[in-house]
């Protein structure tokens, strides 16, 4: 029985080398896709949901983000201690709130840095981040076709590479997958690798919205000292 099962895990091992070396970074997006959206219903996503962020010396933000795709609307409302505000944006049309006021105090502007520069920021960020890896198909995406296998904190992973057009951005990113269930575990960005800047994002258990498998809990360091920086917790309960 022992002979067997080593015989048996060999295999298992040996199969799981050749996919690392053989998927192209094609194949391998098509499989990550299939697992966190396998309805494809990324291009309809219309919903809300929440995001807790903690951090080590700040106070906890609550952010309640709704995104619909297909109207193109954003809207995201936050709230930090006694203070709360929202940005709206329908299409090409922005509106900023402060405590419930349109007024905004000069002082609050400056602290939370409020605009509709910022909004847009967050659409992207949040459009960007949560709809993982599926954005990776967006124009401007260069996909590196190599897949490398990767040793990461102690677990093997699956590797993308993936730059961007320079109108779109100048980060190299990195993606990391299960090599069996192709869930995205982890991702990594450097504004300059040879730098070693940027940090790397621990992606731990699943939420699933509008039949999409998002990342529940997402824990953010630096590369280059693996800083920790802060926790967000994604929940569907508003």
């Amino acid at each position: 029985m022992i002979v067997r099962f080593y015989f048996f895990l060999l295999i298992f091992l040996v199969f799981t080398k050749i996919t690392a070396q053989d998927i192209s970074g094609s194949e391998l997006l098509t499989k990550a896709i299939a697992f966190h959206d396998p309805n494809n219903n990324w291009s309809t996503f219309n919903d809300s949901f929440k995001v807790v962020m903690k951090t080590p010396k700040g106070n906890d933000r609550h952010s309640t983000i709704t995104i619909n795709l297909p109207k193109q609307l954003f809207n995201l409302n936050v709230v930090i201690a006694d203070d709360s505000y929202t940005y709206a944006i329908d299409k090409d049309t922005c509106a900023v709130t402060f405590n419930g006021n349109r007024s905004i105090p000069e002082n609050a502007k400056e602290k939370y840095g409020l605009s509709c520069e910022r909004a847009s920021m967050f659409k992207n960020y949040y459009t960007y981040l949560y709809g993982l890896p599926m954005k990776l198909k967006d124009p401007g995406t260069t996909i590196d076709e190599k897949v490398v296998a990767k040793n990461f904190k102690g677990k093997e992973y699956l590797v993308l590479k993936v730059t961007y057009d320079k109108k779109v951005g100048d980060d190299t990113w990195y993606f990391y997958f299960d090599p069996i269930s192709y869930e995205m575990k982890l991702y990594q960005f450097y504004h300059d690798e040879s730098k070693n800047d940027g940090e790397y994002i621990l992606l731990e258990s699943l939420e699933t919205i509008n039949d999409i498998k998002m990342p529940k809990i997402r824990k953010w360091y630096y590369n280059s000292d693996d800083t920790f920086l802060g926790t967000d917790m994604l929940s569907k309960n508003l």
